[in-house]
């Protein structure tokens, strides 16, 4: 018998559970171990698997998920990332058994213990083994209900129009048909800044310089003018559109205007000659105008469905002449609506945030620098406005048809912190307090309300912990 045959019959008394024996060892083996062949235990190859130790459903699902995803990746391209968390987590709930991915099994699981048995090292050992499995709650307290409610008679139920915003100075700003109110959040005081002049005219969009008192104001007659807040008067009207004055956008000195003749008028509102550049990227309405954080681009959004980011090249004359620019740095036409949401991350250079109306409604994230689309959210109703958070990575979403509530959102999940209801119309219009803590609504249900929904950052925790020792050091046990 040669060496190869006896190989092979070592092999296959192996897989039969048999043990081999050499011709030559036959005897000698049995001597030295002192054992009979019936005293061996009997145990699996460790390269077979083991059918009663698998889960066979599990190995076949494990199997075929990678070709599941690729079939349906297509199909969920705009799923929302909310939904994927769910499955994530729904998924880890109903597994938990099975925490391995493992398709194969190789030997048997240990056997249960008997039901009277009692291991002393449990408690220490298992009293915190599903800690790590269990998804941390959000630990900041979210009101659900408004701080506090003013009514806004005559606000105009446009979507197109911009008529709220909130001041460095703590002053809010808002339209209410052909006069524009101011609102101290300070001391609560309340006065009327203007009124339009001539029949059937309306102020259309307003906005705060960045710092200081100055506000522009866009009014129905295609007039952009500069009030001095503080003096409570006018000091420059500006014309160059064709129609009502939808949006408005600081940078600096420099004031761009859209309006619905689908132009974007820049003004520099320290010479005479205010008129220095023009954005012809759109076909109609522009109802959306934010310059970014730091001054170097532009984002325009349309009644047209487009998104336009433009860089700051044309924001100034050059020998006096007005310059035109034709062609965007981006032109986007991801969202199937208007897009008038349109919001710049304060902590994020070149993040995009746009939102489009009934049509659409989704939520775009959007890298400015290569025009590249990061995320979309599909938010099952018109997207209104958006506002970043100011220290944490949330947004903010004011909603339409047919929900016409707020969200807050954790980004880059999006997975909705709080959903905010109690308007009873659409909420067409949002602005952020300074100190980024509340974020104030106003709706066609003519009312404003404001919401504490925002942490504040470091100095509000300090506040909120020097309230909490003051309480405690007047606390005593009699």
């Amino acid at each position: 018998m040669t060496s190869a045959t006896v190989g092979f019959e070592c092999c296959l008394d192996s897989l039969q559970n048999t043990p081999c024996k050499r011709p030559s060892q036959r005897n000698t083996s049995s001597k030295k171990r002192g054992r009979t062949p019936g005293s061996r235990t009997p145990h699996g190859d460790r390269f077979i698997p083991n059918r009663s130790a698998m889960d066979l459903d599990v190995s076949n699902f494990e199997l075929t998920r990678k070709h599941l995803e690729l079939n349906t990746e297509n199909m969920n391209a705009n799923a929302s990332p909310a939904k994927e968390e769910y499955k994530k987590e729904l998924a880890q709930t109903l597994m938990q058994n099975n925490p391995s991915s493992k398709v194969l099994a190789f030997k048997s699981k240990a056997p249960k213990p008997a039901e009277s048995h009692q291991n002393s090292l449990r408690v220490l050992y298992t009293q915190n083994r599903e800690a790590g499995n269990v998804p941390r709650k959000y630990s900041r307290q979210i009101p659900q209900a408004p701080e506090r409610i003013l009514d806004a008679p005559e606000l105009l139920d446009d979507y197109y129009l911009n008529l709220l915003d909130w001041s460095s100075n703590n002053t809010l700003a808002v339209a209410l048909g052909d006069a524009i109110y101011l609102w101290n959040a300070s001391d609560g005081s309340i006065q009327q800044l203007m009124q339009t002049q001539g029949e059937n005219t309306h102020v259309t969009s307003l906005s705060w310089i960045q710092q200081g008192n100055y506000m522009a104001v866009g009014t129905s007659d295609h007039k952009v003018q500069i009030w001095d807040v503080d003096k409570l008067k006018q000091v420059r009207s500006m014309n160059g559109h064709r129609g009502r004055v939808s949006s408005l956008s600081w940078n600096g000195p420099l004031l761009s205007s859209g309006a619905r003749d689908s132009l974007v008028i820049h003004h520099d509102v320290r010479v005479p000659e205010h008129k220095v550049g023009m954005l012809r990227g759109h076909t109609q309405e522009v109802c959306g105008l934010k310059w970014s954080p730091w001054g170097n681009m532009l984002a325009t959004g349309g009644n047209d469905n487009l998104l336009n980011i433009w860089d700051d090249r044309y924001s100034s004359s050059r020998g006096g002449a007005v310059q035109t620019c034709d062609q965007p740095l981006h032109r986007l036409d991801a969202h199937q609506a208007a897009v008038k949401a349109l919001a710049w991350c304060p902590w994020q250079k070149n993040l995009l945030a746009s939102g489009g109306g009934t049509a659409d409604r989704m939520i775009r994230f959007w890298n400015t620098g290569s025009g590249a689309c990061l995320n979309a959210v599909d938010t099952h109703s018109q997207v209104c406005s958006l506002q970043w958070s100011q220290h944490d990575k949330e947004l903010v979403s004011s909603h339409g048809y047919s929900h016409n509530q707020l969200i807050l959102w954790k980004y880059p999940s999006m997975v909705k912190v709080a959903e905010l209801t109690g308007h009873t119309s659409r909420v067409l219009h949002m602005a952020q307090s300074p100190d980024g803590t509340t974020i104030c609504s106003a709706a066609a249900d003519e009312t404003l309300r404001f919401w504490k929904v925002l942490s504040g950052g470091d100095n509000s925790k300090k506040e909120r912990a020097a309230a909490k020792d003051s309480i405690l050091n007047t606390m005593s046990i009699r």
